[in-house]
């Protein structure tokens, strides 16, 4: 069975946000707007976090994108009163968004805090409308939503791949937010082939899952950094 992960190298990563534009483009998430962010409704699928570490004047800033890591064992399938989150065949956490009730129970089990409820119904002013998505539906106001790795991409190389007669090959699918890293940070792919890119960092002394311990399952992992004096500090933080 295909076990559909990503492997994302926190030593490349440049924080220069590629994958969000790219995520915001192929998804059709709109732009929140300085009012919704200064209210605090912001929707977005993949976001950028920024820690400082060490202590002046040595201090070295570093970037981690966050998005959601599709749990084998996902919080948010098992709280959702209208089972619109539910799991697929190869573990994605999907959402059926015409299910969808917005009772944002989902949001609220989730611990790594990477699904957006739609406050505002979706707009494209002027000639922007003409850059949707057609293969992506475009959600309404009131409703939860978030990272898919694409599963529309997904599910258009495995139909090539069936007409072919073949089988889906390493690195062939490819998410909006990997094939725009500049630095190729973000890697994807079948983490039941042992042989495959991401297999093989999953197995690295440097991969770690987020929030291990809390059982889960993530199945993105970090590979974490190279060695820096002092300890990390979030951006922005008092300490």
């Amino acid at each position: 069975m295909t076990e559909w992960a990503m492997a994302i190298d926190l030593d490349r990563c440049t924080g220069c946000e590629a994958c969000v534009v790219a995520c915001r483009g192929e998804n059709n998430v709109p732009v929140s707007g300085p009012d919704a962010v200064e209210r605090g409704r912001v929707t977005e699928w993949l976001r950028v976090e920024r820690y400082l570490e060490g202590t002046f004047p040595e201090v070295r800033m570093r970037f981690k994108p966050v998005l959601c890591v599709q749990c084998d064992n996902a919080p948010c399938v098992k709280v959702c009163p209208v089972s619109a989150t539910y799991e697929t065949e190869d573990g994605l956490n999907a959402q059926i968004h015409p299910r969808c009730i917005g009772t944002r129970a989902c949001a609220h089990a989730c611990p790594y805090t990477v699904r957006s409820f739609n406050w505002r119904q979706p707009h494209w002013e002027g000639t922007l409308e003409q850059t949707i998505n057609p293969d992506v539906a475009v959600r309404w106001k009131g409703i939860m939503e978030k990272c898919t790795f694409c599963i529309q991409r997904i599910r258009r190389v495995e139909e090539e791949a069936r007409e072919g007669e073949r089988e889906v090959s390493d690195l062939e699918v490819q998410p909006a937010c990997a094939q725009s890293c500049p630095t190729q940070a973000i890697t994807f792919g079948d983490r039941s082939d042992p042989e495959s890119r991401v297999a093989m960092l999953f197995r690295s002394p440097r991969a770690e899952l987020p929030l291990e311990e809390l059982g889960t399952g993530p199945r993105v992992a970090y590979l974490t950094q190279g060695e820096w004096s002092g300890s990390g500090v979030p951006a922005g933080s008092s300490d």
